[in-house]
């Protein structure tokens, strides 16, 4: 079984794999999220490209390090770029990572092509705990694309979803992940409450898990990717505590994290499945 400390010094080496290989990923996510994300990626040392459309998205899934395929506010031309690009990224073995946002009976057409995504075997399957345990087939009631469900009971019944992906995420208060490689479940504390409140937070992290799954394993890249915003979150919070401030903060942390804050600020716990 791993230990903390073991998975820690992987994570700081898929941060420096990260940052001297400034992997190109390709990112289809919601008109919310774009300038957010594509600014996160900047800032952590990746390169973004927000192709989303059909006419290109084949070639250039095939010329991308990882892909990223967010639904938060699809239109018909997305979806069909995103049913091409993902069977791409299966064809090509892309790592991809898909967050089924607002997953649920009520927004039924999105939902409809997450159950067709599925079939292109994405890398990393994230998102709040809702969304997630409606995926894995337990119906519950979601406020919109914001989670009522605390993520800690979720992660049993995300297991079944193992059968579609390497990873599954879970991002709350603690984020937890599962992977088919480790048969536990790792708990990434940390982070700050103000990050619900910042617009495409949680779209932006299913891009930086992209980007890691360039440069690591499906796993780790999960881990890494959660681990570097948890980190920059605290870290944030305890420099500003207003939702403006705290912002601009965390965009600074997700660029200045280095070995040592990775060293001393990381917070895993390993659970039994």
């Amino acid at each position: 079984m791993h230990q903390t400390s073991t998975l820690v010094e992987q994570i700081v080496e898929a941060w420096t794999q990260l940052q001297s290989q400034q992997p190109l990923v390709q990112c289809m996510t919601n008109s919310v999220a774009a300038n957010y994300a594509a600014n996160v990626l900047l800032a952590a040392g990746a390169s973004p490209a927000m192709i989303d459309n059909p006419f290109e998205a084949e070639s250039f899934t095939t010329i991308a390090a990882a892909l990223s395929i967010n639904l938060g506010t699809p239109t018909q031309e997305q979806m069909q770029a995103m049913q091409i690009s993902a069977q791409t990224a299966q064809r090509t073995h892309t790592p991809w990572v898909l967050d089924p946002v607002g997953y649920g009976p009520i927004l039924k057409w999105r939902s409809d092509m997450v159950d067709e995504l599925l079939q292109y075997h994405p890398t990393v399957i994230r998102g709040n705990a809702s969304e997630i345990s409606t995926l894995a087939g337990n119906q519950v009631e979601s406020k919109g694309v914001d989670s009522t469900l605390d993520s800690a009971d979720v992660y049993h019944q995300a297991k079944v979803l193992l059968a579609h992906a390497d990873c599954i995420a879970i991002s709350g208060e603690s984020d937890f992940i599962l992977t088919k490689e480790l048969d536990v479940v790792i708990q990434v504390n940390g982070g700050s409450y103000l990050q619900p409140k910042v617009t495409a937070t949680g779209c932006a992290l299913g891009a930086l898990i992209a980007a890691y799954c360039a440069v690591t394993s499906p796993t780790i890249a999960t881990i890494a990717a959660h681990t570097h915003f948890a980190i920059a979150g605290k870290l944030a919070f305890d420099q500003a505590q207003t939702i403006g401030h705290f912002n601009v903060a965390f965009m600074d942390h997700i660029h200045s994290l280095n070995p040592d804050f990775i060293r001393q600020y990381a917070d895993l716990k390993i659970l039994a499945l």
